[in-house]
């Protein structure tokens, strides 16, 4: 798929929480084609302690807005100074980048999608995705509290949804991994994207009732095309980098101990 470098115009600018802004970027011409599960990567200008650029998972395509959006946690000097951008703004972007999840579903297909935290953002697409391609997508979401949980009119809004809180405050109380739609429901795949411990847990789930699953891995993505080495994770078939072999993968392909 090509890649591009541009110049994006700040549409829209959300704070859906005190520790996330939400990007909303356009462009004059058509945005090319993007998959559920790629990322791109953003300069962040004026940060001097911010030399490289920063990956994002695409949170969502809006087409009939020729919109890009991107939901972006805040952790350090270079995304504080995203959030400052402003409508009319320009950002500079490389993009589409990454192998998104598995294509779309068959018709009638039930795919379980799973995240935590931040890892809720690419779900927001590939659910919307999957639900277009006729399968059935239901979304398992995982948070520290209800204050937490982000974008939950628009997750709703496409498909079922089921939550589990630390605090007890919404959904179920636990991690998602105990939540009792798992011991009620069968799915046909699971795709999970959240902290390594929750995608672990899940991927052993998925082990045990044989169903496929596949991640959406985290690692640091300095350049996101494969030179500087910054995200090389091991493999049945040996080290490869996420940025360009990923960043989702099929579990049975890591070493991970499931």
């Amino acid at each position: 798929m090509r890649k591009f470098v541009k110049d994006l115009t700040v549409a829209g600018v959300d704070y859906p929480h005190e520790r996330y802004v939400l990007l909303k970027l356009t462009d004059d011409e058509l945005l090319p084609e993007m998959l559920p599960g790629q990322f791109v990567e953003v300069k962040v200008e004026d940060s001097p302690k911010t030399f490289l650029r920063r990956p994002i998972s695409i949170n969502y395509v809006d087409r009939e807005s020729n919109q890009l959006w991107l939901l972006i946690q805040l952790v350090g000097e270079g995304t504080r100074k995203l959030a400052k951008l402003r409508c009319g703004d320009k950002l500079n972007v490389v993009f589409p980048l990454g192998n998104g999840f598995s294509p779309m579903g068959q018709k009638g297909e039930k795919v379980l999608l799973v995240g935590g935290g931040v890892g809720v953002a690419p779900l927001l697409n590939y659910g919307k995705e999957l639900s277009e391609s006729g399968a059935k997508p239901v979304f398992l979401l995982g948070a520290r509290s209800k204050s937490d949980l982000l974008e939950l009119d628009m997750f709703k809004a496409i498909a079922p949804v089921y939550i589990t809180t630390e605090d007890g405050s919404v959904g179920e109380k636990g991690f998602v991994t105990q939540h009792s739609l798992l011991e009620t429901e069968t799915f046909d795949r699971i795709s999970v994207c959240g902290p390594k411990p929750m995608m672990v847990s899940v991927a052993r789930y998925a082990k045990s009732k044989g169903i496929p699953c596949e991640v959406s891995l985290e690692n640091m993505m300095a350049c996101g095309v494969g030179a500087c080495l910054c995200c090389v994770e091991k493999t049945v078939k040996g080290n490869v980098c996420v940025c360009k072999n990923g960043p989702v993968f099929p579990t049975d392909q890591l070493t991970w101990d499931l």
